[in-house]
């Protein structure tokens, strides 16, 4: 099969207004070409754009699907399609002269087992020994790598050397950062990069999410808002410098991004796309059990790998996306005229799944087993023999006729962990001392009832097993939180992700009273008449007989989730403050150690609760 064919563009040339204008009056703007055909007729040079996002630290295999994933088996993948890229057969409609990249959209680590394997050994991390025996060309930054704040970023990106490619990101400002100031200065961050293959210039220019400091932690480093003015000033630079080929990789945390990002930029070949874990693909590409080909919410239809949007110039280009944690390799095929400008895409364009069962199956990198692999493995295993703690009760964590239904002494041990740790951090990050702590049960992930004995540190990853960090909404409205309680305990009798565990107070509601109810954004619709009481422990009214009384505001301990509206609870828009790297999980963890001395008595967390939510007889 020969190439699937894309309108023309004009060489790397500064356009004045007016002829542009002029001439897309003449002439539809996706067929405008201010250069002459290739002499030769055909393609000049043809590139493969391998690429990967979100590994998020997957390092063994992909999750729940041990015979899938892994980055060893992916850099076996990535070996043989780079061979296949440069030596292997030549295709019909593509140049004998070919060139091949490795790319990242970001999010290379995330806080979890397998990531606390790297913590715990510090730098290089394993995610860093990793990405550097891949041998990428250019890697952009994802909002997962400041979960931790800026020094481990800083001792992540410190596992390399001066001589690996950059970490891209046009619209990150590191001035105020002196770790990461300091590694722009040895460039091992940049703004975009400049790689050669076969003597063509290839440039690539990264992006992240402006929303920052809205998801993560960033410390200091600011994310500019003016991402496509960024980015156009980056293409503008490497067209400038006789590049004309310019690929972006990007990490806006939503293809939707991407699609409005486009039509503002020009002179960009092909973007990267990360952060939004969908699935681009063919029909015949082979894909891991139980995944589907994505769905556009605006048209019902799959989307097709890639997804080709229309720039400024009315050029059309293509979107690469796939999912992450080292499922697949991404494999965008495109070949040139000897202008720089894009021909086709090879229809052989695809996501390669990685894989360690037939048909396709490979044998793991024996460097990255060794290295990575095999030692992270050995970690994760040893969290099962960790002891933390020795419980004297069972601790429910079922989910019906359990934590979410009513109150439970899980639910009060890590709601009890959440406001310690908030408490002893609160100094350091310069908010109001929290007076409570709110913990959705949907972030319970148990689902049993654990009986009394040892609590590993493995445990705690099971109980407290999602990517949610410790956040503290330092002044919330006495009329707001009573609405964040009313949200709680909105869809009672059922079972729902959304009803609380609670410490620092005890509240009361009525669940034949009518039920709030709020839109994803937080807004009120209905309003809630369920929550009758609100006492905080010690000793102040926050509602009585369903009136919130006057007062102070409340220092509120959650974590990121909730705060940010998960199971549309409305902090709505209210200031929170992420604490950086302290997981929920990491809070059980020194809660268990530190405040209660290994040991979980049934005197402090009695099976049936301790009263602190109640159903009002009235």
């Amino acid at each position: 099969m020969g190439l699937i064919e894309l309108p023309k563009r004009g060489l790397r040339a500064r356009r004045w207004a007016v002829l542009a204008a002029f001439a897309a009056l003449l002439l539809p703007a996706a067929c405008w070409s201010e250069s002459k055909p290739d002499p030769k007729g055909g393609p000049a040079f043809t590139l493969t754009v391998l690429h990967n996002t979100d590994g998020e630290s997957q390092l063994v295999n992909a999750p729940n699907r041990p015979d899938f994933g892994g980055v060893a088996r992916f850099a076996t993948v990535v070996d043989q399609l780079r061979h296949d890229a440069t030596r292997g057969k030549q295709t019909s409609g593509q140049s004998a002269q070919r060139g091949v990249v490795l790319l990242s959209s970001g999010d290379t680590f995330l806080a979890g087992p397998e990531f606390s394997a790297s913590l715990r050994k510090g730098p290089p991390f394993y995610d860093s020994i990793a990405m550097k025996r891949l041998e990428y060309d250019a890697r952009a930054l994802g909002n997962h790598e400041f979960d931790f704040g800026p020094k481990v970023l800083s001792d992540f990106i410190s596992g390399f050397d001066q001589s690996t490619p950059p970490f891209v990101a046009a619209n990150l400002d590191f001035g105020a950062e002196p770790a990461l100031k300091a590694l722009v200065k040895k460039k091992l961050i940049a703004t975009s990069t400049i790689v050669d293959r076969g003597g063509r210039k290839i440039g690539i220019v990264g992006a992240t999410t402006s929303r920052l400091s809205e998801m993560t932690s960033p410390g200091k480093v600011k994310a500019l808002p003016n991402v496509a003015e960024l980015v156009q000033g980056e293409v503008d630079k490497l067209t400038d410098r006789g590049v004309n080929i310019v690929i972006l990789v990007s990490h806006l945390h939503d293809l939707g991004e991407d699609r409005a990002l486009v039509p503002r930029l020009r002179n960009v070949d092909m973007v990267i796309a990360g952060g939004g874990d969908q699935l681009l693909a063919s029909d015949a590409a082979r894909l891991l059990p139980g995944d589907d080909i994505s769905v556009d919410p605006s048209t019902g239809q799959r989307l097709r790998y890639p997804l080709m949007l229309t720039d400024q110039a009315g050029v059309r280009v293509p979107v690469a996306a796939i999912p992450g944690q080292y499922k697949y390799v991404g494999r965008l095929i495109l070949s040139f005229d000897s202008d720089g400008r894009v021909l086709g895409v090879d229809p052989t364009s695809d996501p390669v799944r990685v894989s360690g069962v037939a048909p396709d199956s490979v044998t793991p990198d024996p460097f990255l087993q060794a290295n990575v692999v095999d030692p992270v493995v050995a970690f994760t295993e040893g969290l099962a023999t960790k002891i933390l703690a020795r419980s004297e009760v069972r601790l429910e964590g079922r989910e019906n006729n359990g934590i979410r239904t009513r109150e439970t002494n899980l639910g009060d041990l890590l709601t009890d962990a959440l406001l310690a740790s908030a408490r002893q951090s609160a100094a350091r990050y310069g908010v109001t001392t929290p007076q409570v702590a709110l913990q959705n049960g949907g972030g319970i992930g148990t689902d049993s009832l654990i009986p009394a004995g040892p609590l590993t540190e493995k445990d705690t990853f099971t109980i407290a097993p999602y990517v949610n960090f410790v956040a503290v909404a330092p002044n919330v409205p006495r009329k707001q939180f009573k609405e964040i309680l009313e949200n709680a305990v909105s869809r009672i009798p059922e079972p729902d992700g959304r009803f609380p565990q609670v410490a620092g107070l005890r509240f009361t509601y009525n669940p034949r009273k009518t039920a709030q109810k709020v839109d994803d954004k937080g807004n009120v619709l209905t309003p809630g008449e369920r929550v009758r009481s609100v006492t905080l422990n010690d000793g102040t009214e926050i509602v009585r007989n369903g009136v919130v009384l006057s007062g102070a505001t409340i220092s509120v301990a959650t974590h990121d989730f909730v705060a940010r509206g998960g199971d549309q609870y409305p902090f709505r828009g209210l200031p929170i403050r992420i604490m950086a790297g302290l997981t929920y999980q990491e809070a059980l963890a020194l809660y268990l150690v530190e405040n209660l001395g290994n040991v979980i008595t049934g005197k402090d967390y009695p099976e049936r609760g301790s009263g602190r939510i109640a159903i009002a007889r009235e």
